[in-house]
């Protein structure tokens, strides 16, 4: 495990959580507004990591139809995009079942606050893809965690409140029926930073250690901890607190924090936790990612080192090819999706949308998109667009290639039937920026490739007619990842969309490939 590669998971991957079961270990990550949501990651070397399936993966579960993102305004001018849906999972297992706990975020109509359901899925084989339907518990927070302690208690600890004074707080949980045990107690406020949340308790050598994450989960991210030799505390803070924290600091990888300590097989100390690469004039096209480091516990207090992207300097190829899916288990839809409007066929190569009037901006309902994580910082995205028809025309059908972020902020390129035309746009609600270019066709194509290529700095956005010969590529236009970075929660979905005044027209794209 000397090799490291980080980001382990690159892309849209925040607030992880591990748990290592018979020498696999088992990642989760919060998912938002993407359905199915918490993707489940395994890796038996830390390295080569392959998602396995989603603990939200039936919308029987759960709905996700109020996730909207909300625009908080920050001191610098900029706007913090936060999307509700799926925040903080935490992956357990004890006595042969697997537990993820987290919290739906809801938008709620005419409150002022949002609403948390807070609630436990399981599996007794997580291998099958399988979660249970959620139980409830009653928690008003984020960010829950399990602690099964030696007396077969199970304590649940979350980030109480909503809003920058948030407490840590713990009490004793009925894992089946989701019923409090115990009365709920506030066992740590922090440091004194905004945001006390991201609690894990663990065992460790008699004492009960509490890590959490503080200052907001952007410039001012850090980790700290407190002990106590009562799960209820007092705890005592941690004298050399924040013991992991990017802030400060020249490091291109910014922003770290709630983290998760877990030991390997040969008894060797890691924590996992959320950063993200910031380049120096502020892009940060790929969001919050999940990176490694090496633990040192030897003495009272857990040592860290600092996150790193690459400790071997691997290439940026390397970097992803560690990731697998099969399946299809790593195509997302947008909140609550109609199913029905998407037929996948040839080993998930071949796509048919029903188009919808629904467009990618909308707050609550779910537009006719299937996509994937954008892994590569340096990569590319693309698809055909098969098969054309004049009557597209009437139905004034749009469809194409588009980078999403959530309802505020995507980049796209797209057959724009009424006009018979190319269409590049961009669109950023929090820094009121929306730029389109047109290349006007002339005629109806019979198909058309679409390609996405990306680097740090910005998209280029093409297209090419069949048959397609070498680089016959033509540059609709570019887009500054600037354009398309704000302080936000989530990462960039690369796919494919239909929009219509007409429902259910069919659209069909072939070998939609995302890096």
């Amino acid at each position: 495990m000397s090799n490291t590669v980080n980001p382990i998971i690159p892309g849209f991957a925040p607030d992880p959580s591990v748990v290592l079961v018979d020498g696999w270990f088992y990642l989760v990550n919060s998912s938002f507004h993407a359905f199915p949501g918490l993707p489940i990651y395994a890796s038996q070397d830390l390295v080569s990591w392959k998602q396995i399936g989603n603990a939200i993966h039936r919308q029987s579960q759960l709905s996700l139809a109020k996730s909207q993102a909300n625009l908080y305004p920050v001191d610098d001018g900029k706007f913090l995009i936060g999307s509700g849906g799926l925040y903080a999972p935490t992956i357990r297992h004890h006595q042969g079942t697997f537990y993820v706990v987290c919290t739906n975020v809801i938008r709620a109509e005419g409150k002022t606050r949002d609403v948390t359901e807070n609630f436990i899925v399981s599996t007794n084989d997580i291998w099958s893809g399988t979660w249970s339907n959620p139980v409830y518990f009653e928690f008003e927070g984020i960010d829950p965690s399990l602690l099964f302690d030696d007396d077969r208690k199970v304590y649940l600890q979350g980030s109480g409140g909503i809003g920058p004074g948030t407490t840590i707080n713990l009490f004793e949980i009925d894992l089946k029926t989701g019923a409090k045990l115990s009365e709920e107690k506030v066992i740590w406020r922090g440091t004194g930073d905004i945001y006390p949340e991201g609690p894990h308790l663990y065992k460790h050598k008699g004492w009960y250690y509490l890590l959490i994450a503080e200052g907001g989960t952007h410039g001012g991210h850090m980790v700290t901890m407190a002990r106590s030799q009562n799960v209820f505390g007092p705890y005592d803070s941690c004298p050399n607190n924040p013991i992991l924290t990017a802030r400060g600091t020249q490091e291109y990888i910014q922003y770290t924090g709630h983290c998760e300590l877990f030991q390997d097989e040969k008894a060797q100390w890691w924590g996992v936790c959320l950063g993200a690469r910031l380049e120096d004039q502020g892009r940060c096209p790929m969001g919050r990612e999940t990176f490694l480091t090496r633990v040192d516990w030897d003495g009272e207090w857990p040592l860290f080192d600092q996150v790193k992207l690459n400790p071997r300097g691997l290439s940026t190829t390397r970097l992803s090819s560690h990731l697998t899916a099969e399946g299809g288990l790593d195509y997302l839809y947008i909140r609550d999706a109609i199913m029905s409007n998407y037929r996948l066929e040839n080993n998930h190569s071949s796509l048919t949308l029903s188009a919808s009037s629904v467009n990618l901006s909308h707050p609550a309902d779910s537009p006719t998109f299937i996509g994937k994580r954008q892994r590569n910082l340096a990569g590319t995205s693309s698809v055909v667009l098969e098969r054309i028809e004049g009557s597209w025309s009437f139905a004034k059908i749009q469809a194409g290639l588009a980078c999403y972020k959530e309802e505020h902020r995507f980049s796209r390129i797209y057959y724009d039937a009424a006009q018979q035309a190319v269409v590049l746009e961009l669109v950023n609600a929090a820094k009121t920026i929306v730029r389109t270019e047109k290349h006007t066709l002339g005629e109806v194509p019979h198909s058309l490739l679409f390609r996405i290529e990306y680097t740090e700095k910005q998209y280029s956005l093409l297209y090419s007619f069949q048959p397609h010969v070498g680089n016959d590529w033509t540059c609709l236009g570019t887009v500054d990842t600037l354009d398309m970075t704000d302080p936000d929660f989530t990462g960039p979905i690369i796919g494919v969309y239909a929009v219509g005044q007409t429902e259910g027209v069919q659209v069909q794209f072939e070998g939609l490939s995302v890096q």
